[in-house]
């Protein structure tokens, strides 16, 4: 890092920065000038110019051809694996420099950051100096603006550098762990830990004590197979929750050998938690292991092979780049985690989102032990170190899926953590799921056949990945050979194209055209000329579609046929293996047993959808047709199948195999129970928990928010601006973001909503200095906008679901929250059949206090936040005011007055008068 005291000399190129407030420039060592956007668009066009995130520049100047001197680019090539906001603040702090001055003086900022940078190259402790020469050398063959800015500076190393798959060290395998002793926690020793954990000096909370206590209880032996014990722990915002589950935690895994696995729903958590996780463990054991491992799915890791074929010419012009700048990131990352780990979460955006995703294994193509990198492979890694961790930190969707289709049942952990537990309900739903759709089938295919025609890339099929098994096992290569052939009765490229001209080919695509033309005759919902998805029930179908179900299911048969018998083949060479079966050849074919395991449960799955199509309604599931459309555009057609009720295949799969589980989180239970007249607020828990599908009841307990919720936050929920009134809408969200001086957090539950009004007040914003991102409008990832939002006191953010149940910002940066209206659930197919089993309106109720609580929740972090929830709804039913923490002031009030309270600040309320009704 460069010291303010030290400032490099700036680079002698001109500077171009872009905002909504306007637009500057400034020439290599001339004056910084505003400047028209015709004329900052003829400077970046005529020569190279300095910028700090082209595509957001680009977009601020409706100028998508936009190419320049990036210097985020060069900040991935010079720093890989370090943290920076992608803002000029935020680079200036990454690079040690003084923050500028207003827009105007982003340019200069951006001048002296290329010096520093350059400065960083010359620097002979420069950390991340190895192989930083040679890949330059292939950057500049594929004309980076920056090699030749970079050249003169990186010096050519003395010996030839070591090729990045050449530097990444070799896992090992270990023996198997020992299970775990059955141990019991005394209280003391568990109050001792949570002690040691949050330090002596630490307020000492009597909330988080008893939490630890109840948390402890999961440990404990089981008293009998398919009975674990199940918690559910409330835990109100700033008890402490992660250190008080920690706390028994690391006890218990120390004492007993065993492992603990910690689930979360958001990447923020994870994070939070691998930070916490710090004061109970060291980052290495003694033998160099780690006792506390991030484990994801593969789709987030880093594919070495993926990698390899990009830079040796899979990936063409701008990718080819990106490809450059990932294997720079790769020798220099803690674990290869691409999405949500130490890779910038902007780097992917500078370039095209699938260049990211291309990199990773998102069709669970991987070979496995017939990779040249498995020995090297970070997902490897990540399961072998998981294996003998202390605590492993996953998300809820990998539970429930290693839960299901675990290569080694034995290894399932006995005790979990459902942190932020509100969430399991929707993951077991996601993940228990049925889905026969075009993308699903075709992807199917390219597993099976492999690349076809001129498909580009390494991906292999059946016969390319067990050439071995076909040479040795007639069998086995007869069963190949059928799958091969069956397999060309699925979707191949261009299938929508057909569809839509009503040409489909094979039996699949057959039967997608058909449910197609169904769920367009059938639609009533409106989304047809709104150019949303279309959806009907899978009721009352014309004969065209279950004729093509019956063609279809057909033909998946003659694909699992096959399939089953090549995994018999697999599972008798493994028994009796001939004498060329080598280590690594074994583990490629129990790589193929276990992807092969997983593809025929899955087509099992869409004959067993199809059979019933057109049959009497299973009263444990919905089954529905869809045609997926983003903007009036197709990009999917599917057949859908849910479980009413997702928990019951979660208690058998995840809950009854399990010695221990903890589900917890703030809003577990439904504080409006009691407002019906039901004194159980932990019905709706219990129900979207498992536990009433297992023996036994759940253990349950509750810990209140330490915080003062009556003099740090107020709800004000505004009645004057008219639902659908798209400009009152945007002027409120601009007036409230200009009484609160930035920091506001506005939610909203449609796209095209968030979207206008984003195009209506960005522009005024800016000019007043308070800058205003979007989800969905800036092509910046959420994690990224959140980075920015954080670091910017003045900045507002504006986003969907995704924000009301993922942002962690404590503090002076965010201090107001605007729902553009009450959450609604989407009234869908799926929703109804649930709100009808559940009870109809209350069901619905609960759902949207839920949502109202998440989102509040966003607002005090710590107790030393304050800040306004306001909510712009005429008509906020008074029987969802329970969703708030009791005490929390509730006003109704107009917008004028809102306007007021909201610049005066939680600790200025006190000096106006009472306005609005105050609600109880």
């Amino acid at each position: 890092m460069t010291s303010p005291a030290t400032s490099p000399d700036p680079v002698n190129l001109p500077a171009l920065h872009a905002s909504h407030g306007g637009h500057w420039l400034r020439a290599g060592g001339g004056p910084t000038n505003a400047v028209s956007k015709g004329d900052a668009i003829m400077a970046a066009a005529d020569t190279p110019v300095l910028l700090l995130n082209a595509p957001l520049v680009a977009s601020r100047l409706g100028y998508p051809d936009l190419s320049g001197l990036d210097l985020l680019e060069a900040f991935a090539f010079v720093h890989p694996a370090r943290f920076c906001v992608p803002t000029p603040r935020g680079l200036a702090e990454a690079l040690g420099l003084p923050q500028p001055e207003g827009d105007a003086g982003v340019p200069d900022l951006l001048q002296h950051a290329a010096g520093a940078l350059i400065a960083a190259c010359r620097d002979p402790e420069w950390f991340e100096r190895e192989g930083a020469w040679s890949a330059l050398q292939s950057l500049e063959r594929l004309r980076w603006p920056w090699a030749q800015v970079l050249k003169p500076h990186i010096a050519k190393p003395e010996r030839a550098e070591r090729w990045l798959f050449a530097r990444l060290p070799e896992w090992e395998e270990a023996g198997e762990r020992p299970a775990p002793r059955p141990i019991e926690l005394s209280p003391q020793a568990v109050t001792d830990q949570l002690a040691r954990l949050t330090g002596e000096s630490a307020e000492q909370r009597e909330g988080q004590r008893d939490y630890a206590q109840n948390a402890a209880r999961v440990f404990a032996p089981r008293p009998r197979e398919a009975r674990p014990h199940l918690a559910l722990a409330q835990a109100g915002t700033g008890i402490g929750k992660t250190l008080g589950y920690l706390a028994p935690a690391s006890l218990w895994a120390g004492e007993s050998g065993g492992t603990v696995w910690v689930s979360t729903f958001t990447k923020n958590l994870q994070r939070q938690l691998r930070a916490e996780s710090r004061r109970a463990w060291p980052a290495k054991r003694a033998d160099g292991t780690p006792p506390v491992v991030v484990r994801k799915g593969r789709e987030n890791y880093l594919c070495l092979l993926n990698l390899e074929d990009a830079l040796q010419g899979g990936f063409a012009g701008r990718a080819a780049i990106l490809a450059q700048l990932v294997a720079r990131w790769g020798g220099y990352s803690r674990d290869g985690d691409m999405i949500g780990g130490d890779l910038p979460g902007w780097l992917g955006t500078l370039f095209r989102k699938r260049g990211i995703a291309a990199l990773t294994d998102q069709r669970g193509e991987c070979i496995y032990a017939g990779c040249p990198h498995y020995r090297k492979c970070f997902i490897e890694r990540a399961a072998r170190d998981s294996a003998q961790a202390d605590l492993v930190i996953a998300n809820h969707a990998l539970v429930m899926v290693n839960a299901a289709r675990a290569r080694d049942p034995a290894a399932r952990p006995t005790r979990l953590i459902f942190d932020e537990g509100h969430h399991v309900f929707d993951a077991a739903d996601s993940t228990f799921a049925a889905t026969l759709s075009g993308q699903e089938a075709i992807e199917l295919r390219r597993w099976i056949i492999g690349p076809e025609r001129e498909a580009r890339g390494r991906r292999r099929g059946l016969a390319a990945r067990l050439a071995e098994l076909a040479s040795y096992d007639e069998a086995g290569g007869e069963a190949i050979a059928a799958a091969c052939k069956a397999g060309q009765l699925l979707p191949s490229d261009g299938w929508l194209q057909r569809l839509n001209e009503n040409a489909p080919l094979g039996p699949v695509e057959a039967l997608l055209a058909a449910v197609r033309t169904a769920t367009y005759a059938r639609d009533e919902s409106g989304g047809i000329d709104a150019g949303y998805g279309i959806e009907t029930e899978a009721s009352g179908l014309p004969g065209e579609v279950i004729e093509a179900a019956g063609a279809a299911a057909e033909a998946l048969a003659s694909i699992r046929v096959p399939l089953i018998r090549l995994g018999g083949r697999l599972e008798a060479i493994l028994a009796d293996p001939p004498d060329w079966l080598d280590a690594q050849g074994r583990a490629r074919i129990e790589g193929a047993r276990f992807a092969l395991a997983w593809r025929i449960d899955l087509v099992a799955a869409w004959e067993s959808l199809l059979v019933r199509l057109g049959g009497p309604a299973d009263p444990e599931f919905v089954d529905w047709l869809a045609v997926d459309r983003s903007d009036a555009r197709e990009f999917d057609v599917a057949i859908h199948r849910r479980w009413l009720d997702p928990m019951k295949p979660f208690a058998r799969v995840v809950l009854e195999p399990a010695h221990g589980v903890l589900l917890t989180s703030a809003t577990l239970t439904d504080r409006g129970a009691q407002s019906i007249g039901s004194d159980d607020v932990w019905a709706s828990a219990i129900a979207r928990s498992g536990a009433a599908h297992i023996e036994g009841a759940p253990m349950l307990s509750a810990a209140e928010s330490p915080f003062d919720y009556a003099t740090r936050a107020e709800v004000l929920i505004v009645t004057d601006v008219a639902k659908g009134d798209l400009p009152a809408l945007a002027g409120a969200y601009a007036r409230l973001i200009e009484a609160s001086g930035g920091g506001v957090l506005g939610l909203f539950t449609a796209i095209r909503r968030l979207r206008s009004v984003h195009g209506r007040v960005a522009d005024r914003l800016a000019r007043a200095g308070l800058p205003v991102y979007a989800q969905h409008v800036d092509p910046i990832d959420t994690g990224t906008l959140v980075d920015i939002f954080r670091d910017d006191p003045r900045a507002s953010l504006l986003g969907t679901d995704a924000l009301r149940d993922g942002v962690d910002v404590p503090g002076h940066s965010l201090r107001c929250v605007v729902l553009e209206q009450v959450p609604w659930p989407r009234p869908d197919i799926l929703h109804k059949a649930r709100r009808a089993a559940g009870g109809g309106s209350q069901y619905d109720d609960r759902i949207i206090r839920a949502r109202l609580a998440q989102a509040f929740g966003r607002l005090i972090r710590s107790k030393d936040d304050a800040g306004h929830f306001v909510v712009l709804s005429p008509a906020f039913p008074s029987r969802l005011l329970s969703a708030f923490p009791p005490g929390t002031p509730v006003l109704r009030v107009t917008l004028d007055q809102a306007l007021q309270r909201v610049a005066a600040g939680v600790g200025g309320m006190q000096s106006l008068p009472t306005q609005g009704a105050l609600l109880p």
